[in-house]
């Protein structure tokens, strides 16, 4: 009997797979490597789509990869891992979900513990594989990653696919992106520009490789390969195995993002749950009115956690909010969710468009080279400033992964202008902290306050006593967080 498929759906079948004498006598499939970086989802995932077309399209295997990179691991130059405790449990969380629903497609997901251009290649050799797909990221460090492997030989393949808006349906060409977010916007809905429409989940997968027989795809999606005849396979991959994080952060009850518990979920699941019942208690219609909340789930729409790994598509959640302004009717605050995920459109075109230049410390300024205030750093990180209002931002920072874009436009506003500190050290401390961040509206929105970047008021500084009277008249922000 056939698979009975849901709306939308592809069941992609695989051809049996041909075989032949891979480099260095490794046996040779036809087959496909899925590299996966931050689309940590089956739904609107073209990336995916595609790879599984290749592979079924030579009658192969399809293997899905996920790399922990030890560099993220390493030290910055300011003192601290680039990435913290409460981002590595939260992906962790996403790729275990991914890995279990990989398994329900009769696929699973590989998780190993190396640089791209070192595994990467050696897995396609010890293979016989010649062919990767990815997604593409316009950040300096992603892009040469994907170089390294075509350096390497491999053939790789990269889908375009974070941005609300598809390259092809942009009114000028990605090089001629306007730099101010304004003309961006206005040039966009001048010409009529929607998002695009996202493309459904694979109903099912081309196999894995013979080496991962179908009972290694567990209920956790972790992939283990035979033993015997590849063995050798086997030990290599045993030796570069990923292993999970047991001893993940405990999530302070104050959390506004409580990703510890079920609705917080960092996986797909919990991400597609979040985003139909936000539409369904008709919360789009109040965004405007409740975004600059500093405290609770419900003050903005929480899909940034998502977006950040891929665990959620921003064209996922337009279609979502479209579907809602259809129903319910649209609004200042259902229009004001497409304003900021153009925002964040619009710092990945940036980044397309400016590249390594944003990356350094004079970003697209000709200002002077920023100072570091190392002390007044430290005591910025551990909120121990002495204003009330910055530092209650930075303990729920480290205390929970997350923090309000309201707290962190005035903490970084603080650090930058009143501490007289270094933005890139800032940049960084939110890298390693912040369980939704993202490289390019870091970067971006650092810049924005450093003045440094496409901002032609050439930087904001906050008054943190101002907008502490706004936004926390009552003092129970500051209170909930008056000690660590």
């Amino acid at each position: 009997m056939g698979a009975r498929l849901g709306p939308g759906q592809v069941l992609l079948r695989a051809l049996p797979p041909q075989r032949a004498q891979g480099p260095g006598g490794y046996p040779m499939s036809a087959g496909v490597i899925y590299w996966l970086r931050n689309d940590l989802r089956l739904h609107d995932n073209p990336a995916l789509l595609l790879a599984a077309r290749r592979a079924s399209e030579q009658g192969g295997w399809l293997l899905p990869v996920c790399l922990h990179d030890p560099v993220q691991q390493l030290e910055t130059r300011w003192g601290f891992a680039r990435m913290g405790a409460h981002r590595r449990a939260f992906l962790d969380q996403a790729l275990q979900d991914l890995g279990r629903q990989l398994a329900g497609l009769g696929s699973g997901l590989l998780q190993l513990h190396g640089s791209p251009a070192m595994v990467l290649p050696e897995l396609a050799r010890r293979l016989g594989a010649r062919r990767l797909v990815c997604e593409a990221i316009a950040a300096p460090e992603e892009l040469a990653e994907v170089q390294a492997l075509r350096a390497a030989g491999l053939q790789v393949e990269t889908v375009w696919q974070s941005s609300l808006i598809d390259p092809a349906d942009l009114p000028f060409a990605p090089e001629a992106v306007p730099d101010t977010f304004t003309t961006f916007r206005q040039k966009l809905e001048r010409a009529g520009v929607l998002e695009a429409l996202p493309r459904p989940a694979p109903a099912a997968l081309s196999p894995l490789p013979a080496a991962f027989p179908a009972t290694a795809a567990t209920l956790a999606g972790a992939l283990r390969p035979l033993e015997g005849e590849a063995s050798a396979l086997g030990d290599w991959l045993a030796s570069i195995a990923a292993r999970p994080d047991m001893h993940s952060p405990a999530v302070d009850p104050r959390s506004s993002f409580p990703y510890a518990e079920a609705r917080c979920h960092g996986g797909e699941r919990a991400a597609l749950a979040h985003l139909a019942q936000y539409c369904a208690r008709g919360l789009p219609h109040s965004y405007k009115d409740t975004r600059n909340g500093l405290a609770g789930l419900d003050y903005s729409s929480k899909f940034s956690p998502w977006l950040a790994t891929g665990a959620l598509s921003p064209r996922q959640a337009m279609a979502a909010i479209r579907a809602f302004e259809a129903e319910r009717g649209a609004n200042d605050s259902s229009y004001w969710l497409w304003f900021e995920l153009l925002w964040r459109d619009h710092f990945r075109w940036m980044s397309r468009k400016h590249g390594r230049r944003l990356y350094g410390a004079r970003g697209l300024s000709e200002r002077p080279l920023p100072a570091h205030n190392a002390r007044g750093f430290e005591r910025w990180t551990e909120g121990r400033t002495g204003d009330a209002l910055v530092d209650a931002g930075m303990r729920e920072l480290s205390a929970t992964g997350y923090l309000s874009n309201r707290l962190r436009q005035n903490v970084a506003s603080y650090l930058v202008h009143d501490l007289g500190g270094d933005w890139r050290a800032g940049a960084a401390w939110f890298e390693s902290q912040l369980i939704d961040y993202d490289c390019c509206s870091n970067q971006g929105n650092w810049l924005y306050i450093a003045g440094r970047g496409t901002d032609p008021r050439g930087g904001r500084r906050f008054n943190t006593n101002k907008q502490a009277q706004d936004y926390d008249r009552d003092g129970a922000y500051r209170r909930l967080w008056g000690r660590p």
